[in-house]
């Protein structure tokens, strides 16, 4: 079967990965010049299973209302006259209700240990190599009373078969000693062992051109215009060349990993997918000391924020602003990050040579990602996975290419399968 997979990203490459390891014949489309230049290309760098929870949380309206009108509140709402904006928040919220929020975490975390597991295995397989450093995620806690959740937090993540610990001070700064040169110590910490870190952008351009050694056809510099239903089924898609006008490419599969961008193109088929685009910023700058400079992956759990060591560099990452499709790099947004960076690890990194970056996460209300079939029976979804799209990658891919082939993945997720 040849399968189009629409969108480069790390979820469009990764779903290539294994529906060409199932035997089919693969063609990828994309708009940029090449794999893993939007979304993909600066997030935070964490493998991050130990972090199933989304962000709407019981309490995440009382914290949005503490952080109403702060230029550097780590989650902003710009509101827009969008039907869609404020459509995605009323969902927002109602996936904060405690029995919705326990659901989601329990089906994330389920889909996340199975996407660490298939990395590992493809990262054995191939030998593949992205900066990658298996020293897991220490989340650092400098409020006293969200430390004093830790331990629940801790067994919660037992239940789902996740690895981690409560440590006080002094085992967070032997976890990683850079700490200890931050004039503001955590209070403790959640230790996570098994997680990852690694450059996203690099294991996404490795595995493309893998691929494209494999005979995988990318074809780059090439929008997706329109999808052409005939029936119940995708006939092909209306594509445009950055250099030669527009054509009609066939397949027969089609799998839509566009990011923030699919709604768009699947609105007319009348499928309506619960994404909107929610900007991060991130920050990467060189390290010109190694000893003060973090190896271990950190989240600071009061500023939200995250850092992981990307070989001579560190990216810094953070925020979350719904402000439609504007990737516009704001100084007021970015600064926090920087002074973050400057104040946590002092003399660790030539911050004048950083540099800044914002992307748009795909994410659904809940934060689970949309993976399965639409309503055409050759059209398929592996998209909207927010901030955890790197997390997830190899484990959605994996169980889309299952779905495909007419199997049912052994994970505990609400995978799409319309009547």
């Amino acid at each position: 079967m040849h399968v189009m997979v629409l969108g480069a990203g790390v979820s469009g490459v990764s779903t290539a990965w294994y529906l060409h390891a199932a035997g089919h014949e693969v063609s990828v489309i994309d708009r940029q010049p090449e794999a893993g230049r939007e979304t993909s290309f600066a997030n935070g760098g964490q493998v991050s299973i130990s972090h199933p929870e989304p962000w709407s949380s019981p309490g995440a309206p009382w914290l949005m209302l503490r952080w109403l009108g702060r230029a550097d509140s780590p989650l902003l709402f710009r509101p827009r006259a969008d039907a869609a904006q404020w459509s995605w928040a009323l969902s927002f919220l109602r996936e904060c209700l405690p029995w919705r929020h326990r659901r989601n975490t329990a089906a994330i975390a389920a889909l996340a240990l199975h996407s660490g597991q298939a990395l590992r295995r493809l990262r054995a397989q191939t030998g593949i190599a992205y900066d990658q450093l298996e020293r897991g995620i220490l989340h650092l806690f400098y409020d006293a009373a969200e430390l004093a959740h830790a331990p629940a937090r801790a067994a919660a993540l037992g239940g789902f078969g996740v690895t981690a610990r409560v440590c006080g001070v002094d085992e967070c700064l032997s976890i990683e000693p850079a700490l200890a040169a931050s004039p503001q110590r955590p209070l403790g910490g959640l230790y996570a062992p098994h997680d990852e870190s690694g450059d996203a952008f690099r294991f996404t351009q490795s595995l493309a051109a893998l691929l494209a050694a494999r005979g995988v056809d990318f074809r780059y510099r090439t929008t997706v215009a329109h999808l052409l239903p005939a029936g119940n089924r995708i006939a092909g898609v209306e594509v445009r060349h950055e250099d030669r006008g527009s054509e009609t490419l066939a397949a027969d599969a089609f799998v839509v990993c566009l990011g923030s961008y699919g709604p768009r193109l699947v609105a007319p088929l009348g499928e309506r997918l619960p994404i909107y685009p929610v900007k991060g910023y991130s920050v990467t700058a060189p390290v010109v000391d190694a000893a003060r400079t973090p190896s271990v992956s950190l989240t600071d759990e009061s500023r939200r924020i995250v850092c992981s060591r990307l070989g001579d560099r560190l990216r810094i990452a953070g925020t979350a602003e719904l402000d439609g499709f504007d990737t516009t790099i704001r100084a007021e947004r970015v600064k926090p990050i920087f002074d973050w960076a400057g104040a946590r690890f002092p003399g660790a990194l030539d911050l004048t040579r950083a540099k800044a970056w914002a992307g748009l996460r795909p994410a659904t209300p809940g934060n689970l990602p949309l993976i399965g079939r639409a309503r055409a029976s050759n059209l398929w979804f592996n998209t909207g996975h927010g901030t955890l799209g790197w997390t997830l990658a190899c484990g959605s891919a994996a169980s889309l290419a299952e779905l495909m082939d007419g199997r049912t993945p052994d994970v505990g997720f609400p995978f799409l399968r319309p009547a």
